[in-house]
């Protein structure tokens, strides 16, 4: 009896993405719940398109300053060389 290869690569498939599942359960498994709360949080505000205010609006008011604090650090902290191009850009823009 012969295995069409449609069927084979399709059992090929589902075996992988098994492979696939158990190793993210085994991640998940070794990530802390900080850590975890914080991936689904993520996914969520990524998922819908949640603005900042509607991610601050969700945070008790303590926490949702913290998280506030946290994107201005990360601004300042980008390299300054992109905020320069992009302000070039845009000053050669507005003359031609």
């Amino acid at each position: 009896m012969t295995i069409s290869k449609d069927a084979y690569r399709q059992f090929q498939e589902e075996l992988a993405a098994l492979d696939k599942d158990q190793v993210q359960r085994r991640q998940r498994a070794t990530e802390s719940p900080m850590d975890s709360a914080r991936r689904e949080f993520l996914a969520l505000r990524d998922r819908y398109a949640l603005s900042v205010a509607d991610v601050i609006a969700f945070f008790p008011e303590e926490e949702g300053v913290t998280y506030l604090q946290g994107l201005i650090a990360a601004a300042e902290a980008a390299p300054p060389g992109t905020r320069k191009r992009r302000t070039k850009r845009r000053a050669d823009e507005s003359e031609g």
